[in-house]
């Protein structure tokens, strides 16, 4: 039986410690054959956009770039629609493979049973 784990990041660059493990967590659970799902909201929601990633930088972490990469690669990566809306961005304006869906998509992958989350 494959484990699930659903991250939500509510930090970005504001917060960079707090942001930068929630994607560490995501993209060790990814490589670990989990099936993850990665939430960005708040200020996690501009590292959806092309080139945001590469900009962040915290000493002694990953680089969030790499990171992303990962769990594109073996998970999903959804943002907040409320929180893309007050960003003013949508569907068009993010990364390939990232989706933008609403609390009713979150609570529905959070109460599948078996199903881990933490929130950052």
């Amino acid at each position: 039986m494959t484990r699930s784990l659903v991250v939500k990041a509510t930090a970005g660059a504001d917060a960079p410690e707090r942001c930068s493990q929630a994607f560490t967590v995501a993209a060790v659970a990814v490589a670990a054959g989990a099936d993850v799902s990665l939430w960005l909201t708040g200020e996690s929601a501009w590292f959806a956009l092309p080139g945001r990633a590469a900009q962040f930088e915290l000493a002694e972490s990953a680089p969030l770039q790499d990171l992303l990469d990962a769990i594109l690669a073996g998970g999903r990566i959804t943002v907040c629609t409320q929180c893309a809306a007050r960003r003013s961005f949508g569907p068009p304006d993010v990364l390939p493979g990232i989706r933008i869906a609403g609390a009713a998509t979150f609570v529905d992958e959070i109460l599948t049973d078996g199903v881990q989350a933490l929130v950052y």
